[in-house]
């Protein structure tokens, strides 16, 4: 069975997948690709068995008939947070002008492509801040973790999905975004409308989706469904 799905979840089903290919001796086989690449590869008529990535974008591959909404389950939910290279002096950003000191005294921004990232570039704005970012802030390429750009050195802040971030070695953590300001991407999954593998997916929707799954899923950064 293939599955493609976002990055965000991996750790998370990287930890959980092996107890389901144990109990239903079924071998998966995952590719780890950002939600825009999710997108254009769908709609390009690519076959897979399995898609998981943000609701809004499964709810678009069900409409466009890509995916069979009688096997979508959502999964998880996440929200976005900041980190900065190991051992970096961390900013505040527990409050909205926090936030927006933070921004204004990094010398350079990196967020992703991703539903966070489109979110941030529209909170720059709110903020009225995004002139004043423009020349400093830049969003990665799809299906990137801007963790390990900041772990490099390229950028000093970066922006990302919680869990994305914790995958990254090289960084710390600096918190999520104030309450006031924070998004919440819920992530779901959807067997492909043309798979031949249809209850082997539904099966693997039902096992992340389970109870005993919710303890690995904020283990790595997301809450349950």
């Amino acid at each position: 069975m293939n599955v493609i799905a976002s990055l965000a979840i991996r750790a998370a089903y990287l930890e959980l997948v092996p107890a389901f290919q144990r109990q239903s001796k079924e071998k998966v086989r995952a590719q780890w690709v950002g939600m825009a690449d999710i997108r254009k590869r769908m709609l390009a008529g690519e076959l897979t068995d399995l898609v998981i990535g943000s609701a809004a974008l499964i709810e678009d591959l069900i409409n466009g008939g890509s995916l069979d909404s009688r096997t979508r389950v959502a999964l998880a939910k996440s929200e976005v947070g900041a980190a900065v290279r190991a051992g970096a002096r961390k900013p505040d950003i527990g409050s909205v002008e926090a936030l927006k000191s933070a921004l204004r005294a990094a010398r350079s921004i990196v967020y992703s492509s991703g539903p966070s990232g489109a979110y941030l570039a529209e909170l720059f704005q709110r903020l009225g801040i995004a002139e004043e970012l423009k020349p400093k802030a830049r969003q990665a390429p799809p299906g990137v973790l801007v963790g390990e750009l900041v772990a490099r050195g390229d950028f000093e802040l970066c922006f990302q999905q919680v869990p994305e971030l914790r995958q990254v070695k090289g960084i710390d953590y600096v918190g999520r975004l104030p309450r006031e300001v924070q998004m919440t991407t819920v992530f779901s999954g959807a067997v492909h409308s043309k798979s031949t593998q249809s209850r082997a997916g539904a099966d693997l929707l039902q096992h992340l989706s389970s109870r005993e799954a919710q303890p690995v899923w904020r283990k790595h950064g997301l809450e349950p469904a």
